[in-house]
């Protein structure tokens, strides 16, 4: 589920702040990964394009 969509990188920032932050509070891990710090884990997922995060422009 590759997204070709190219994001800013304040969209990634914003992204994978937003994603760890649930990780922090508990959400379930969507792949597996050795890391231990939520924001390494969120960079994992978003590297892996697994996240389900749409980003609206306008």
């Amino acid at each position: 589920m590759m997204n070709t969509q190219r994001y800013t990188r304040y969209e990634k920032a914003r992204i994978i702040g937003a994603r760890s932050l649930q990780i922090a509070y508990g959400a379930p891990v969507i792949i597996d990964t050795e890391q231990d710090e939520p924001i390494l884990i969120a960079a994992s997922e978003f590297d892996a394009g697994v996240l389900p995060f749409t980003v609206h422009r306008g």
